[in-house]
């Protein structure tokens, strides 16, 4: 098989959470672009006609959309069960949904807390196990996490969301620990400071605007785009002795 060959997706079937803009909606294309079809999943993504769904379609792929409150315990089992039941083989699953919220440590209230850990962290080991172990049984798969800068690093203001990308690299390496000699590839890409929603209020902030961007050797912000070829990488046979790995696409902010 070629290089190129081991790049190709057709007749995979990934499941994308968080696909409805930012970098989620950029690995979608991205996978199906490469020839993937795509189950998709946000809060709020519509039934049909959403602006993924037409990127998707229009490369001659099948997209299929459910909407899931990863904040959710309840609503997320009912969305594994559904999924599950239509869709019996899920070749790639990435966990990208995730949220942010901002407040000083000394400020920062349980319910701020509670909701970023449970979508960031607890939801995804959730819908791992529960895909997984099909993998597993299977013997083949390719899950992707996204981690964080934060991953490494601690930030300010966003305590919760720091915790909880942290705990996205130990699962990471827990899940691959387990599963690498099940034939199933589990990493993660860790975006560095990308021009998404969760970002906005930093890049309208003159002061940690100008900070940040002095740091980071590329000299620019990231865009979404910047994530299509990771993530086909890292979902293809071309990454099938990568494991527990952490893939940073941050404009070499890590380096410095």
């Amino acid at each position: 098989m070629s290089i190129i060959d081991k790049f190709k997706l057709d007749g995979k079937v990934a499941l994308v959470t968080g696909c409805k803009r930012g970098i989620g909606m950029a690995m979608v294309v991205g996978l199906a672009e490469a020839g993937a079809d795509i189950i998709g999943v946000s809060a709020t993504l519509e039934k049909s006609g959403s602006d993924v769904e037409k990127a998707v379609k229009a490369l001659g792929r099948k997209f299929t959309a459910y909407s899931c409150d990863f904040a959710d315990r309840k609503s997320l089992y009912e969305f594994i069960k559904a999924v599950k039941a239509n869709h019996p083989i899920i070749d790639i699953l990435v966990n990208n949904a995730g949220t942010i919220l901002r407040a000083p440590a000394v400020e920062h209230p349980d319910e701020m807390w509670d909701k970023v850990i449970e979508v960031n962290q607890n939801s995804q080991f959730i819908l791992t196990r529960e895909i997984g172990k099909d993998m597993v049984a299977r013997g083949s798969g390719k899950i992707i996490f996204t981690a964080s800068l934060l991953t490494f690093q601690g930030g300010i203001t966003v305590p919760g969301y720091a915790a909880s990308k942290g705990a996205i690299g130990q699962m990471t390496m827990a899940f691959s620990n387990e599963w690498a000699s099940k034939g199933v590839n589990v990493n993660a890409i860790a975006p560095g400071y990308i021009s998404t929603d969760n970002t906005e209020a930093l890049r309208n902030d003159p002061v940690r605007s100008a900070s940040i961007l002095s740091r980071i050797p590329a000299g620019r912000w990231g865009e979404a785009s910047d994530f299509a070829g990771p993530t086909v990488f890292l979902a293809s046979s071309a990454s099938n002795y990568m494991n527990g790995s952490i893939v940073l696409v941050d404009g070499g902010w890590m380096g410095r």
